[in-house]
């Protein structure tokens, strides 16, 4: 894989085959290395993706992949399975290591919130925490702000949850 490859080499796609365990990979391996996250955390990701997909409502959830030379290296998701008053929750948002910060970010935010805005789902929320400097930057270069924020300790290590909307 290039190291950093040229956003023109990048598909963006819906669900592929091997999403659920790619995006769980990524996951699981990059806050493990960086955030001291343990198996729960990998569980969580894994269970909750299967259930969001066992459940998926393509007139009001979305997935995409970041695809590099056949190999998901992005995601992002738009959940509308528990989110009220049409609103959405924007989960699973990755980019592998490697490719951070030569814009597939930026790309697969903007599918997401186009899909938003196209299914009437005015209201977007996330779960984040504190530490995720560049994620971060971007939500906030698209207007989320800050909304609540809590300690847990669930994962092994102990992280600050931040609510952004």
């Amino acid at each position: 894989m290039l190291l950093t490859p040229n956003l023109h080499q990048i598909e963006i796609k819906g669900y592929i085959p091997g999403a659920i365990g790619r995006i769980t990979e990524l996951h699981a391996v990059y806050y493990s290395q960086n955030w001291g996250l343990d198996v729960k955390f990998e569980a969580e990701v894994a269970t909750e993706l299967s259930e969001f997909l066992l459940r998926f409502d393509p007139s009001c959830d979305g997935i995409w992949t970041a695809v590099l030379n056949g190999e998901i290296v992005g995601a992002i998701a738009i959940d509308s399975s528990h989110a009220k008053h049409r609103s959405a929750r924007l989960r699973w948002f990755i980019i592998s290591p490697e490719c951070q910060g030569c814009g597939i970010g930026k790309l697969l935010l903007k599918k997401a919130i186009d899909f938003c805005q196209q299914v009437q789902r005015n209201q977007i929320y996330l779960w984040t925490f504190s530490g995720l400097t560049a994620a971060r930057h971007l939500y906030e270069k698209l207007g989320f702000v800050l909304d609540d924020e809590y300690t847990d300790n669930s994962w092994g290590n102990t992280v600050v949850h931040q609510n952004l909307r």
